[in-house]
């Protein structure tokens, strides 16, 4: 079904409002049928042409949370992510940890030596004989796609680490990764099984895209958390908390926080909610 308003989506293109999409991301992101409707019905309401995407999004999150932080919080996960920056380098640690969910022992940011010159990679993972090395693409608009360059230049380190790796070695690589907390352009999608380099995205693949890792794990970052400021975010991702569950258990940090009582129950409902 369609309301036939025209809106503008994060890249400037514009597209017909798909209410059916926006019931979609609700239902995925826990909401029972009622309530994805109830909310569907409100934004689709109180839309007016050339509204951005983004509107849509706040206005759907301002309902959710009304209703249930917790809901909100997961709806906000895509967006959460992109608060995990600018440097990135907690995107890179939240990958870690949600693959270590998945059963690897994950290190970030290590420097392997290639052929020609040394390199730093993002993530590795291991697990049985299994071998991950993944270059990581953050972006802070999600109207940014990882282009054919990047795809290109990633797939060139990854050859010449692998020129430089004896057989069984923890850089002899099973898979050879790129991913992002965006999209891939159609080329890179293209490009990248042609020559062996596994795509992860918010929505691609089909199966094992990075919505789908997220919500397997379980593993939430604490940017998606509604009952804190985002100064207050900065400060436990500073300090290297960038789940909701490690922050569960870091009573002393939240203290930290000068938070009062009640905002701190606040929090401790929305991290069971969120966390379980």
């Amino acid at each position: 079904m369609s309301n036939g308003t025209i809106i503008t989506k994060a890249n400037g293109e514009r597209e017909q409002f798909a209410p059916d999409k926006l019931y979609l991301s609700l239902v995925r992101s826990g909401a029972d049928e009622k309530l994805a409707d109830v909310v569907t019905s409100q934004v689709a309401s109180s839309l007016h042409e050339g509204d951005k995407t983004q509107d849509i999004y706040r206005r759907a999150f301002d309902l959710l949370r009304k209703k249930q932080g917790g809901m909100a919080a997961r709806y906000s996960v895509k967006r959460a992510l992109m608060d995990l920056g600018p440097s990135g380098f907690p995107f890179e640690d939240f990958l870690a940890e949600m693959y270590r969910h998945l059963g690897y022992e994950t290190k970030s940011r290590q420097v392997v030596q290639g052929r020609c010159v040394e390199h730093e990679l993002d993530v590795m993972g291991v697990k049985g004989d299994e071998r991950f090395g993944a270059e990581v693409k953050f972006h802070n608009n999600t109207g940014v796609k990882s282009d054919l360059k990047v795809a290109l230049y990633v797939h060139a380190r990854f050859e010449d680490i692998a020129a430089a790796s004896g057989k069984g070695s923890p850089t002899d690589f099973t898979r050879q990764v790129l991913i992002t907390n965006t999209k891939f352009t159609q080329q890179v999608e293209v490009y990248g099984p042609c020559v062996g380099l596994q795509l992860v995205s918010w929505d691609y693949p089909a199966t094992g895209n990075l919505r789908e890792l997220i919500e397997q794990t379980g593993v939430h970052p604490v940017s998606c958390l509604t009952s804190i400021s985002t100064s207050n975010k900065k400060k436990l991702m500073e300090k290297g908390i960038v789940l909701c569950r490690q922050l569960r258990e870091r009573q002393e940090d939240i203290e930290a926080l000068g938070l009062s009582r009640k905002a701190i129950d606040m929090l401790f409902s929305e991290m069971q909610d969120l966390c379980g």
